[in-house]
């Protein structure tokens, strides 16, 4: 049934390309006005009569064109374009004409609403954030000059009321989270705000996602997922009555992207856009026809070189092997074509292999609707064989035996297999039951393929070597528990096994506080496979040879000794025959069969004499052993080394540095390497540097988006069912909902299109951590805009720019260095920008428009301390492309200082923006220099999370042991860097994943109070899953946090507050932070009855001995 439903879908797909539709699906951003309404489709945007039918288009440019909203007058349409590869806000007609620019900042500006007046503009930006989680809205006129940003400290959706006065708005956004039914602390609520009185109030608050204010007359409309399906439908909210109610009653498509107009509202569901009469409150169906060229759609021939997702080589290195863009190329290593193989559009081949005899490519492909194994002649002649019925799990990993009978592979479940190429069964070979977030197990065939060496992980976490055989269907585990051993690779004469053995405990201590770390742990060593093999690594020693008398002529030879010449015996044969025979021996394969001691094995485990490294991987031949290594993290070091290890000669040497990838042929012969973006076939020697890069400008195909559109999507599907952590999908019917969304693919129209129904799909699973983007979408040329680390201001009697505030940033580090703040500029806050680059500034003209193309670039700026010319000055500054880390790093001192004034400098405060970088820096950079203090706050406002914090809490529960007292100095506490006092952790709705676990730890640890609201309430992870064919990729959390009572935790709600403090917008407008301010004021009163550890002083009497 499901290839069934494979193929209906692809020939629906494919009948879409030819004839236009009169009910178009999967039109967004609706908006209208009297007897029109305006859309996106495909990128573009559309308008079309308010009665239905055919649409004219009114924009047309690769980049794409969103939010269009009509202005009072219904004349033109205000949106967000991406022209010059970054969106800004422009205006149009709405009969046609030349979009018009009104924004040129290089951050993200989103269209939101019209002021009353059709003056002005509404959108939202994080420019002026201090961090990358939230927006704050801006009015700019449609005059251009410079936009005014409003004091809302946050601001999301938007909808002024009649006199502009006053604002509906969402103070966060979730319009864009893949997550369904989500009721976490980020679910937003609708506030009114009066942008002159300053006040500010919440409208029919709950726990779910109120989005999409609306405002005309006495009534703010809005979209929600309340009720009991949880489902997006439109509600109106009465501010006479304040009571709400339910407009409509969706069960099964979200109500989305609604847009206002005179009497009417427009909405999207389920792809259609529908009319609601606001008298009536009836909706009735729009029937759209949709008439484009959809250049994104249309087959072209591509280069696919950047689509390459696996490789390998040949046997002998003649060409090499790549997945590209779903079909499987050979590549000549010199001379000859470039060949595709399988040319299947809308079907996927992937991680192919080259059988060793060198008649095979196999691979594997969804020709079936699921993955199967496949074999193709490699010189591309012939069909494909079959080899697997019945699939329905992600595979990877395969690899050839050396008799080029037999494939090994694994699976999403951490299991591995065999398949016999005649036999065409899968033979499981183990399964990994503690590989955490690891998905697969590998192996290595053994020379006489009758040995699979894999390593998988002991319950304690470390990996350890097993051997199985095929005869008997048995797995040896042939390294303990009390070490980590990984890579097997058997030698081609079968007389050792190597592997990688993390084994060594080199160590170092940070330069911070008195912790070791471990690095290079890692060396390569051999196991003898038979007792009585010896050492490689016997001592050498040098000695004299023996020289034998040769006899004399007519002697006879001692008894059993070599004939005398001419003499002949019983075998005796002609010297051709022996010539003939020995040629014939030399050039016979040698066979190799594996025999192996398992007896005393763990013992007879010896080490190349290497350095410890970090080693990834080892390929031996007979004479020498080549392995990969990775620098010791944050060495700079870029890509992997691969070395060589002589046997014989006892030498060890590079073979090439900084390569992201390699393979061998299978005579180790050769190497193709991945270097630099490009591809080579290198000699296995050492000291290579490749000057001949793979020629893969012919490596094209006909791409056909429509074709490749629902295999992509049906691989999104897949990737979820395999990786998702849940087997049950947390109780979603996944077929069904696969059939749900992929009844639009017949008007994806646009890469984007796609993005959205895989997103809508997964959304289904109602899970944090669910993430779709990329893919192939239209090249839109990209000018970085400079930014000079300031805010401006105009001053409206002069027309000239003030610069109101100047973020300094660290000089000493070139990653936070203001470009107004470098020593001996002079400029100070209160002076004006009057030229840049040579060009006069003045309203209104947008000073980020004389920035543009200037990123990283010395220009000169003419400034003066009054709106005049005369008196100015020209300096030389470097604009820099983003200065998000200046505005944050002022946020934090600036809280930093206000607690210190406000506690006489006894509490400290420190900031993390996340739990990965940059909030690791950030917590070493702020914690160890406030260990003194007497009291701590820790932050975690805002924190996007990154790593798992359980670090974090060894450092802030430490206890004293001990004193260290020396002569002339204070005593010192152990451990050194340890703080104290009583701590409190922030939180707020913006704290998620990492920035959850970090307050439930601090709970749990009893370090302290937590402050503020409830967390995002997104605590399962992700460790990776594979491509799509076009380079898109979709995020599935495969890993999910349950507490220590056995129950489901933090998922989905958040961590409660043990103090709620909301940071009401009214409150922070008028200056305050009352989060920070609670945090103060809970230390102040608990420091009032703590009582520091009691540290004894230097004992008075020194020791007598």
């Amino acid at each position: 049934m499901r290839r069934i439903v494979w193929f209906t879908l692809a020939a629906v797909l494919c009948a879409a390309a030819f004839a236009a539709t009169a009910d178009t699906r999967l039109l967004h951003h609706p908006d209208i006005h009297g007897d029109q309404v305006v859309f996106t489709y495909a990128g573009d945007l559309w308008i079309v009569s308010s009665q239905g039918g055919t649409a004219r288009k009114l924009t047309t440019y690769p980049g794409q064109e969103r939010f269009p909203k009509f202005s009072p007058d219904g004349r033109s349409v205000a949106f967000t374009g991406d022209y010059d590869g970054n969106n800004d806000v422009f205006v149009i007609p709405a009969a046609g004409g030349e979009p018009r620019r009104l924004t040129y900042h290089p951050g993200d500006d989103g269209m939101l609403d019209w002021y009353p007046d059709g003056q002005a503009v509404l959108f939202r930006s994080g420019r002026a954030s201090f961090w990358n989680r939230f927006n704050r809205l801006f009015k700019v006129s449609i005059d251009g000059g410079l936009p005014e940003i409003l004091p809302l400290p946050t601001g999301e959706l938007s909808s002024l009321n009649a006199d502009g006065t006053k604002l509906a708005y969402n103070r966060m956004g979730t319009e864009f989270r893949t997550w369904k039914r989500y009721r976490g602390g980020m679910a937003p609520d609708i506030w009114i705000y009066d942008l002159v009185a300053n006040t500010a109030e919440v409208i029919a608050p709950s726990d779910a996602n109120d989005l999409f204010p609306m405002w005309q007359g006495d009534t703010i409309y809005f979209v929600s997922d309340r009720g009991a399906v949880k489902v997006q439908n439109l509600y109106a909210y009465d501010l006479k009555t304040k009571k709400v109610r339910a407009l409509t009653d969706y069960k099964e498509y979200d109500v989305q992207w609604p847009g206002i107009g005179p009497g009417a509202i427009v909405y999207e569901n389920g792809g259609y856009l529908y009319i609601m009469d606001l008298k009536t409150e009836k909706s009735r169906k729009l029937s759209v026809e949709v008439r484009g060229e959809n250049l994104a759609a249309r087959p072209v021939i591509k280069n696919v070189s950047d689509c390459i997702h696996g490789f390998g080589l040949s046997p002998t290195g003649v060409r090499a092997l790549f997945e590209a863009r779903g079909d499987i190329f050979t590549v000549p290593a010199k001379k000859g074509e470039i060949r595709n193989l399988t040319r299947t559009p809308g079907i996927r081949e992937r991680d192919p292999a080259w059988s060793p005899n060198g008649k095979w490519v196999a691979y594997f492909s969804d020709a079936s609707g699921e993955y199967e194994i496949y074999l193709r002649p490699a010189d591309g002649k012939g069909e494909a064989t079959q080899l697997t019925k019945g699939s329905r799990i992600w595979y990877q990993n395969l690899a050839w035996s050396p008799d080029s009978q037999k494939l090994l592979l694994s699976d999403a479940a951490v299991n591995l297999y065999y398949i016999d190429i005649e036999k065409k069964e899968l033979v499981k070979v183990d399964h990994g039951q503690y590989e955490g977030f690891s998905n697969f197990i590998t192996g290595v065939w053994s020379p006489d393929s009758k040995w699979i060496a894999y390593d998988k992980a002991s319950a304690n976490g470390l990996d350890s070597i097993y051997l199985y055989s095929l005869a008997d269907n048995k797995s040896h585990k042939i390294t303990g528990d009390m070490t980590d051993d990984s890579a097997p690779a058997w030698d081609p004469e079968g007389r050792y096994l190597y592997f990688v053995a993390n084994r060594e405990f080199n160590y170092s201590f940070s330069a911070i506080e008195f912790m070791h770390y471990h690095y290079n742990p890692g060396k390569i060593v051999a196991v003898t496979l038979q007792a009585d093999t010896p050492s490689p690594f016997i001592p050498e020693s040098d000695e004299e040879k023996v020289v034998e008398e040769k006899p004399k002529d007519g002697d006879k030879p001692a008894e059993g000794g070599k004939p005398a010449d001419g003499e002949k015996t019983a075998d005796a044969k002609p010297a051709e025959a022996k010539d003939g025979a020995a040629k014939a021996d030399k050039d016979k394969p040698k066979t190799v069969e594996i025999k192996i001691d398992f007896e005393g094995l763990e013992n007879r485990i010896i080490d190349l004499p290497v350095p410890d490294g970090n080693y990834v991987g080892i390929v031996p031949d007979k004479e020498q052993v080549f392995f990969a290594s990775v620098g010791v993290p944050g060495s700079g070091a870029q890509g992997a080394t691969l070395q060589v290890y002589d046997l014989k000669k006892r030498e060890l040497k590079t073979v090439i540095g900084g390569v992201n990838g390699v393979s061998f042929s299978f005579d180790v012969k050769k190497i193709l390497v991945q270097q630099g973006g490009g591809y080579a076939i290198i000699d296995a020697k050492p000291d290579q540097k490749p000057t001949d890069r793979l020629n893969l400008a012919e490596m094209k195909m006909t791409v056909d988006p429509r074709a490749e559109w629902p295999e992509i999507y049906t691989d999104a599907w897949r990737i979820t069912r395999d990786f998702f952590y849940d087997p049950n999908m947390h109780g979603v019917d996944w077929a069904m909902i696969k059939e749900r969304y992929g009844a639009m693919l017949p008007d994806v129209a646009h890469r984007d299109d796609l993005n959205y129904l895989i997103g809508e799909m997964i959304a289904e699973l109602n899970s944090s951590h669910t993430y779709r983007g990329g893919g192939d979408y239209p090249e839109v040329p990209r000018l970085g805009v400079g930014l000079l680390g300031c805010d401006f201001e105009l001053d409206a009697a002069s027309g000239r720019y003030r610069i109101a505030r100047i973020y300094p940033g660290q000089n000493w580090d070139p990653t936070r260095r203001g470009p107004l703040a470098q020593p001996g500029l002079k400029v100070k806050e209160g002076d004006y920008l009057l030229a840049v680059n040579g060009q006069p500034l003045k309203h209104p003209t947008n000073p980020y428009a004389l920035l543009a193309n200037t990123a990283g670039k010395a220009i000169p700026l003419t400034v003066n301390a009054q709106p005049t010319d005369e008196g100015a000055t020209e300096i030389v500054v470097t604009p820099v492309a983003n200065e998000l880390m200046l505005r944050y790093r002022y946020w934090v001192d600036a809280n930093r200082r206000k607690v210190e004034e406000a506690t006489g400098g006894r509490v400290g405060y420190l900031h993390m923006a996340a739990t990965a970088e940059p909030g690791v820096e950030g917590f070493s950079r702020d914690f160890y220099p406030q260990v003194r203090k007497d009291a701590l706050i820790i932050d975690l406002r805002y924190n996007s999370g990154g790593h798992i914090p359980d670090m974090y809490m060894s450092r802030l529960d430490r206890k004293p042991l001990g004193l260290w007292a020396t002569r002339y100095t204070d005593p010192t506490v152990i451990p050194a860097a340890t703080h104290y006092g009583p701590k409190v952790c922030l939180a707020n709705g913006y704290s998620g994943s990492g920035g959850d676990a970090f307050p439930y730890f601090f709970r749990k640890s009893g370090l302290g109070k937590l402050i503020g609201t409830r967390t995002w309430g997104g605590l399962i992870g992700l460790s990776g899953t594979p491509p799509l064919m076009d380079n898109g990729g979709v995020q599935i959390a495969d890993f999910s946090f349950y507490n220590t009572d056995g129950e489901w935790d933090v998922e989905g709600k958040g961590v409660s507050p043990d103090i709620e403090v909301d940071d009401r917008p009214d409150l922070v407008v008028a200056g305050h932070d009352p989060c920070l301010e609670k945090a103060i004021e809970v230390l102040i009163e608990e420091l009032k009855t703590y009582k520091q550890p009691k540290l004894p002083i230097r004992p008075p009497k020194n020791p007598v001995r």
